[in-house]
């Protein structure tokens, strides 16, 4: 199945996302996500359906498809039509005019002539067809899905006002039915409002779109010609390959994923990981693309395009986080799906009780109704949610904190418990051999412990195999990793060796203290011992966590001296040593049914227990987000962040709740207020159109407010 990912426009609340959604699942598509918020769509094409088709069925809905790839005229047809406005503000001022001289005629020096309401028909026309053309087509298109939208409300209530005007000046009756005014205004109004919450929504998406902003650069491409020489010259990045030389410059962009040949620069990779000390990087190191060379130049390979860079891997990671649905969202989705016809029956029934049990005119029991249709605000609902955790998952993103799913966001409130592994969470991972001994001749010692941690990849042995690296390492007749313990391998002369923790001795000495125990025919043959610098960050993240009141426990495979010694220095209150990957499962079950407990460890050995974990934080360096079972993934290489990635979910779930609050409040409060004749059509109308405005305003303060 083919993965396609569009742009869409038009998506303005819960109820059009809902619709595309509806439309593309009733094609038998899979794995659908819709993001009215970013505008993205998504699907597994199954090959019954073209992307022609399907974009066209997204229009009839009222909806565009803008990727470039799809809607191509094909050779002789017509070319496609272009819409006379392109966005609200144009409407709303090419309504002004119109309903700021229908307007006149309501103050007491008004001209003569407004006082006819012919002539306030033609005057009302132009905007009556043009709101009609976005909102009346949109609400026609909502309800053929079957999933009426707000704009149904919004037609509804200006058409009603345009008619009865209409009728009133056909039939005489006076200046008491004219109320084209109304109906402008509506119309007017809610196209600034619209405008002004489409701004205000595009301010939650703002770290996102800085990220993808720059997916798209120059760069300097190295070539050769006949002679061998050097040509150096510009090329969008987006033609790059994998393998293609570049040189990068102090001051410009890396271009995409690459790996330095030859020089040695300082980069600023603060876009990425939120760290704004510059970096230096030397041959051999990765650059990510997207990060800024500060000083320097540097000639490197192409090492990842398009979809395979880290910055692409952040993006899409942070767009499918948007797209979920965090459990709060479950029951404003339902009330959306019913709102606009609820609306509808409140209005009706508004305009029968007032009429009827109240004998208040026809005129006025129908603007009651109106002012009903167009202060409710379904949208409210529906953006109340994807709001918050845009802006939520836009700063984590800046600051190197990726959320995998959205519900992360939510589960963080509850945390009562961090766990944290030891070796290159709490402690930097870059270990160097500081003491050992042996009965066997030197060199061979360290061949055979060289020979069986070659073919291990825990930190341990990524140390050793880099400080004793031997050329002639041995060959093993058979090799085996037992996770927990450590190697055990045999060699051509049938001698067999184990490498490990201390429970490989079996009681052949008491020293618990040392890193790794080699063993010869099951005899204790010599040890060695690491020193491995604990993280800087490491003490002030335990405290913060005990200045919230959150547990702390150390659950490790190392040995139960280091341990403890470790969790003393920084003052965690609960030791796990000497536990294997199945061992630490087992106890993150266990303390996950006590009470709900985040995870952070290197996202590798500790996969398991990461995904057993309420809450798994992975630590990770950027080229390995694909492959994380975390749902939290650090690509700052520290926990230095981790405060912050808790503060945010919990601060992301109070905005939530607090937008939720505002939504239903507006709703409960505004639309009795219009049922009673104490708002008129053109105020209700202002207010519903800001409304939104509200909560937009109140996501994006979580960018700026302090959450630790």
């Amino acid at each position: 199945m083919e993965k396609v990912e569009w742009k869409v426009e038009g998506m303005t609340c819960t109820n059009c996302a809902l619709s595309i959604n509806r439309y593309l699942e009733k094609e038998g598509l899979k794995h659908v996500q819709v993001n009215f918020i970013g505008g993205e769509v998504s699907f597994d094409l199954n090959g019954n359906k073209t992307k022609e088709e399907i974009s066209k069925g997204i229009a009839n809905l009222g909806y565009k498809v803008i990727n470039e790839n799809v809607g191509l005229s094909a050779p002789g047809s017509r070319p496609p039509t272009r819409n006379f406005f392109s966005n609200h503000l144009q409407r709303f001022l090419f309504c002004l005019p119109f309903t700021a001289v229908l307007m006149l005629h309501m103050l007491p020096w008004h001209p003569a002539f407004l006082m006819n309401p012919w002539i306030q028909l033609a005057i009302c026309l132009p905007v009556y067809i043009v709101g009609m053309g976005y909102f009346g087509v949109s609400a026609v298109k909502s309800l053929r899905s079957g999933i009426p939208n707000m704009n149904v409300l919004i037609a509804i209530g200006a058409t009603a006002a345009f008619v009865y005007s209409l009728i009133g000046s056909i039939g005489n009756f006076g200046m008491d039915y004219i109320f084209y005014e109304t109906a402008a205004t509506i119309i007017t109004l809610v196209f600034l409002g619209e405008w002004v919450e489409h701004k205000s929504v595009a301010g939650t998406q703002k770290e996102l779109n800085k990220l993808a902003a720059k997916q798209k650069v120059m760069a300097n491409m190295i070539a050769f010609d006949e002679e061998h020489k050097e040509l150096i010259f510009p090329v969008e990045n987006t033609t790059l390959h994998v393998g293609d030389l570049i040189l990068i410059k102090t001051g410009e962009q890396v271009p995409m994923d690459c790996k330095i040949l030859w020089g040695d620069v300082y980069v600023d990779e603060s876009l990425l990981t939120g760290e704004s000390k510059p970096i230096p990087k030397g041959k051999k190191d990765s650059l990510i693309g997207g990060s800024i060379i500060t000083g320097g130049t540097v000639k490197a390979q192409v090492t990842a395009v398009g979809k395979d860079t880290v910055l692409s891997n952040i993006l899409t990671l942070v767009k499918q986080a948007q797209s979920e649905k965090p459990p709060i969202q479950q029951l404003a989705d339902r009330i959306s799906a019913v709102f606009v016809p609820v609306v509808l029956g409140i209005a009706v029934l508004t305009f029968i009780i007032n009429y009827f049990a109240f004998d208040i005119s026809s005129t006025h029991s129908l603007m009651r109704s109106i002012a009903v249709l167009v202060i409710s605000c379904p949208c409210a609902m529906g953006l109340a949610t994807p709001a918050a955790i845009a802006v939520g998952l836009g700063r984590a993103a800046k600051n190197g904190i990726l959320f995998r799913h959205a519900k992360s966001l939510e589960l963080f409130k509850n945390i009562t418990t961090v766990v944290f592994d030891k070796t290159g969470t709490l402690t930097k991972g870059q270990m160097v051999i500081s003491h050992w001994q042996t009965d066997l001749d030197e060199q061979v010692f360290k061949q055979v412990v060289f020979s069986l941690e070659k073919y291990s990849n825990h930190p341990i042995a990524k140390a050793v195999t880099t400080e004793w690296k031997i050329n002639n390492p041995i060959h093993w007749k058979k090799i085996e990793e037992i996770k927990g313990l450590g190697m055990r391998a045999e060699d051509a002369a049938g001698d067999r060796y184990q490498l490990g923790s201390f429970k490989l001795t079996a009681g052949q000495t008491d020293d618990q203290s040392h890193a790794a125990y080699l063993l010869k025919n099951d005899k204790l043959v010599g040890w060695f011992d690491l020193e491995d610098e604990i993280r800087t960050e490491a003490k002030g993240v335990i405290e913060y966590l005990h200045s919230k009141h959150i547990r702390t426990i150390l659950l490790s495979g190392d040995s139960l001296a280091r341990t403890q010694q470790l969790a003393d220095t920084l003052g965690i209150e609960k030791v796990y040593a000497e536990k294997t990957p199945e061992e630490k499962l087992l106890i993150i079950e266990q303390l996950n049914n006590e009470t709900p407990v985040a995870m952070v460890g290197d996202g590798i050995n500790d996969a398991p227990a990461l995904a057993k974990a309420t809450i798994g934080i992975s630590m990770s360096d950027a080229t390995q987000l694909a492959v994380q079972s975390a749902q939290v993934v650090l690509t700052n290489k520290g926990i230095q962040h981790l405060p912050l990635a808790l503060g945010l979910g919990k601060h992301t779930f109070i905005t939530i709740k607090g937008n939720l609050f505002w939504a239903f409040i507006y709703n409960i409060i505004a639309i009795p207020i219009a049922a009673v004749g104490l708002l008129q059509p053109g105020l209700a109308a202002l207010a519903m159109g800001f409304s939104d405005v509200v909560l937009a305003i109140n996501s994006i303060w979580l960018k700026y407010k302090k959450v630790i």
